[in-house]
């Protein structure tokens, strides 16, 4: 009798358990949640968005200057514009009246210092042979005998007169062609143009474009995005306004020291000084530079003096009135303002370093809103 294939005693086997299934309604229930489905969605959405915003603005970069300094102007006119139009002016009016304010302003500024700018480099040219001969001179008395280096006869005077010579055949070859010259200006005039028209379109639409943005962020972090933005504007407000009287203490001291020197056209220098300052730290030792110019186009004594008076000036501020004025609108780190700086300078030139500043200080606030949220621990 042939045995099963099972024998009595052995035990019969186990059958394989089915897999289980409430791992698989589990995961099934997790992917077709509405609610997190939808959030991942307008996560991706968002991110999306933030990668066209950067290929549009990398394709726009030589108009780059225009759209920043655009929305500056529309960001700083607000609370004017705010005013205005709580005493019945409508929107419209109130941007173009303060448009108006503002292009008398910078007409008035080119008309001060593009003259200043012109004449003193004209003398300068003229005075600087006299000057280096004069250099020449005192090293010469100073040393015994005309200086030499490796057997090369320092002569500061033939230099100078070789270069002065060639001075306005060179500028003559790189900017005298009436073709470049009027490209140049076309292209100028309209990236003022445009800046003007993206700080009119932001002014006018300035709650609109708040809301656009707070679209793209998911619900469940609309709550962020509002500190965010009110700590952002918070702070904006406060570098913009403490840059500003930094700027006019500058200008107005600056003005006044190279009047008491005796400098030609104070005003404009001072003028120049503040516009420079605007610029973080570096401004006002930048504007020094047209000063000393003016001073040295006089007599290196009283270009000493006027390097003298502006290092003066630049350090009482920065390192006294500065800290005061700023408060905690920035908090950064100085090798972290120095590295914007770089990176700024880098990026966008002059205007980069105008911006390199607020850019770090906001991506500062981003990173004390997220970290503790993320590590559970504060920043």
């Amino acid at each position: 009798m042939r045995s099963g294939p099972h024998s009595k005693g052995d035990p019969p086997e186990s059958e394989p358990a089915p897999p289980p299934t409430i791992t698989v309604a589990t995961v099934s229930a997790w992917s077709l949640d509405p609610q997190r489905r939808r959030r991942y969605l307008q996560l991706v959405f968002g991110f999306a968005a933030l990668v066209v915003a950067i290929v549009v603005l990398y394709l726009l970069r030589d108009f780059l200057g225009a759209f920043v300094l655009g929305a500056a102007i529309a960001f700083l006119i607000q609370p004017a514009v705010a005013r205005l139009v709580a005493l019945h002016v409508p929107r419209v009016v109130a941007i173009g009246l303060i448009f108006l304010v503002i292009i008398i302003a910078l007409a008035g500024l080119v008309l001060l210092i593009v003259p200043l700018a012109v004449s003193e480099v004209g003398q300068l040219q003229v005075q600087a042979p006299n000057l280096a001969a004069a250099a020449q001179q005192r090293i010469n008395s100073l040393q015994g005998s005309p200086v030499q280096i490796f057997g090369i006869t320092i002569d500061l005077k033939g230099t100078t007169e070789t270069i002065s010579s060639h001075l306005k055949e060179y500028l003559l070859g790189q900017f005298g062609n009436a073709v470049t010259i009027g490209l140049t200006a076309l292209t100028t005039l309209l990236q003022v143009l445009l800046m003007f028209i993206v700080a009119f379109l932001l002014a006018l639409d300035a709650t609109s474009t708040r809301r656009v943005f707070r679209r793209l962020v998911p619900q469940d972090y609309r709550t962020d995005f509002d500190q965010i933005w009110r700590r952002v504007r918070k702070m904006l407000y406060a570098y913009t306004r403490g840059q500003l009287i930094i700027a006019g203490l500058i200008g107005i001291l600056s003005g006044i020291a190279c009047a008491a020197l005796g400098l030609p056209d104070a005003v404009a220098l001072g003028l120049l000084a503040g516009i420079t300052a605007l610029i973080p730290y570096l401004g006002p030792f930048i504007g020094a530079v047209p000063a000393i110019l003016v001073g040295l186009a006089a007599s290196p004594v009283k270009a000493l003096l006027v390097a003298g008076a502006y290092l003066l000036i630049s350090n009482v501020i920065l390192n006294f009135v500065y800290p005061k004025v700023m408060g905690d609108a920035v908090r950064l780190p100085p090798i972290l303002v120095i590295v914007a700086f770089i990176a700024g300078f880098s990026w966008a030139g002059i205007l980069g370093m105008f911006v390199a500043v607020p850019i770090a200080a906001t991506l500062r606030i981003l990173f004390d809103h997220i970290y503790p949220r993320l590590y559970e621990k504060p920043a």
